[in-house]
């Protein structure tokens, strides 16, 4: 009987890299119940509440930020990392690790380094089309490389797509096998009217305060088509969303929240959304097979919108920088998939997007690290 694998997964700091890397740890768990599976992060980041919940034993390293700009902060970064990867290292040690999986960020880099040290295969998942420094250093001795997105350029990197965070795994499934009954189930628990064409708007946790406002001075018009919305406004941004929209003949169908913890019940019966492009949601729109309208976030170096190119090619959404969103876009782009006679659009849209979706992520990723984890050693 083949030993049960060791691994340590080294991911943290934004849903981004705490997703799909306990996506992957469930996918492992539910291959082997006695694999070891032990999780570095940092003991600031979302995986301090992520990982214990979802049952998963974590080992805290401490955070290595590089100043943006020359300050005397640059020179404690030779110890900071050097703590850190001593960190690392007695993580892999305490696991017994056959191989590192890293999901870039802080985290990665001292596990990566530990992991060349201690000779241990690496297998590195770059979530962005464009990959960050963490993921580039690691790539470059790493025994297998994984990216979401096909145009990613990582030495050596095969397509595994995005590992699906439990909920939306389960969602894809249920979907697949009865449409409807999963789209009336969500409606029910959101409170919305059954049968009827749903815009999602949404920009995050954090919501997007752009978003917000366009639409908004658009909703006029896209109520005028007899849609219903789930507006997500973001902490602290509804009231304002609430106030622009108070006394409209139309606010009952307006549905506005600042954040909703079901998210996947949004996305069951959305028939269009407004969002940005972070890879996350780009990745679950197109699994869904649900067509969006992507307005990337204007920030950052412009991963967004190469997250979002292999669906738009597809036919499977629109994209609009931030700064052309406006009213008069919506009205001119948005306003006409909204109305009845867009309905066909958007069905050829859903299906253009359902078909560069990938669904089994989880699972070609844990197949690649079970590979790299039998050979035993470091190339």
């Amino acid at each position: 009987m083949a030993e049960p694998l060791r691994v340590l997964l080294a991911g943290g700091g934004t849903a981004g890299h705490v997703n799909p890397l306990l996506a992957l740890a469930a996918e492992l768990r539910a291959r082997d119940a006695d694999a070891q599976v032990l999780v570095l992060g940092t003991a600031e980041g979302l995986e301090a509440d992520l990982v214990p919940a979802a049952g998963f034993e974590l080992a805290v390293v401490p955070r290595v930020p590089l100043p943006r700009r020359p300050s005397p902060a640059l020179f404690a970064v030779p110890a900071r990392l050097r703590r850190a990867v001593a960190a690392a290292r007695a993580a892999i040690d305490q696991v017994g690790a056959q191989v590192v999986v890293g999901f870039g960020g802080y985290v990665a880099t001292p596990a990566y380094l530990a992991a060349r040290r201690a000779c241990v295969p690496v297998v590195v998942h770059e979530q962005n089309a464009r990959p960050g420094l963490a993921n580039r250093l690691g790539a470059r001795w790493a025994a297998g490389v994984a990216v979401t997105f096909a145009g990613t350029t990582l030495p050596g990197a095969t397509v595994t797509g995005l590992p699906l965070r439990a909920a939306m795994a389960q969602l894809v499934a249920e979907t697949a096998a009865d449409p409807d009954a999963t789209r009336r189930e969500a409606a029910d628990a959101l409170g919305l009217a059954q049968g009827t064409t749903t815009l999602l708007v949404t920009g995050g946790s954090l919501g997007a305060l752009s978003l917000n406002e366009k639409v908004v001075a658009a909703a006029e018009q896209i109520a005028a088509t007899g849609v219903q919305v789930l507006h997500l406004t973001g902490k602290g941004k509804a009231d304002a969303v609430r106030e622009a929209l108070a006394g409209a003949s139309f606010a009952d169908r307006w549905h506005v929240r600042e954040y909703l913890d079901d998210m996947h019940h949004a996305l069951a019966v959305a028939d269009l959304v407004v969002c940005r492009a972070g890879a996350g949601t780009v990745c679950e729109m197109a699994a869904l097979g649900v067509p969006a309208v992507y307005v990337p976030l204007p920030v950052g170096n412009g991963e967004q919108r190469r997250n979002a190119r292999g669906v738009l090619e597809a036919g499977g959404g629109l994209v609009v920088d931030d700064k052309d969103l406006s009213p008069a876009w919506l009205r001119e782009h948005l306003v006409p998939l909204l109305e009845p006679a867009g309905a066909a659009r958007r069905e050829q849209m859903a299906a253009a997007a359902a078909i560069v979706g990938v669904r089994d992520g989880a699972a070609r990723l844990a197949d690649l690290v079970a590979t790299h984890a039998q050979e035993g050693t470091a190339p």
